[in-house]
């Protein structure tokens, strides 16, 4: 199975509907005016398509754009909320369980915790 396994440091989900006629070009436009972030660093841009049933993934990697895209036969992805109107950060794991199927907004695992002391 190919998937984007670019160095990663951030992985964003655009959370509107995106016209797929877009291809590099148009979707790096999206990162840079509307998610106002930076195209070049280390990160993976997930878009989906209104009917849910495709996926683009755009990155860098090292002189070159790449674009991935998965078009589903039956299934659709699940989507976000709605009412959200930034750019949400996912973990690499995060987006593979998108690709896979997993609904992430209503599957959520429990938070990670950093604790710094016992109480």
């Amino acid at each position: 199975m190919m998937r984007p396994n670019a160095k990663v440091q951030k992985t964003y989900l655009y959370p509107k509907a995106v016209d797929f006629r877009k291809s590099i070009d148009g979707l790096a436009a999206l990162v840079e005016l509307d998610m106002m972030v930076n195209l070049f660093e280390p990160s993976i841009f997930v878009f989906l398509n209104r009917a849910r049933n495709r996926v683009k993934i755009l990155y860098w990697e090292r002189n070159g754009f790449c674009l991935w895209m998965k078009r589903l036969e039956q299934e659709k992805f699940k989507a976000p909320p709605a009412d959200l109107t930034e750019a949400i950060e996912l973990s690499l794991e995060e987006i593979n369980g998108l690709l896979d199927g997993f609904d992430l907004w209503r599957n959520k695992p429990h938070k990670l915790l950093t604790p710094r002391f016992i109480a």
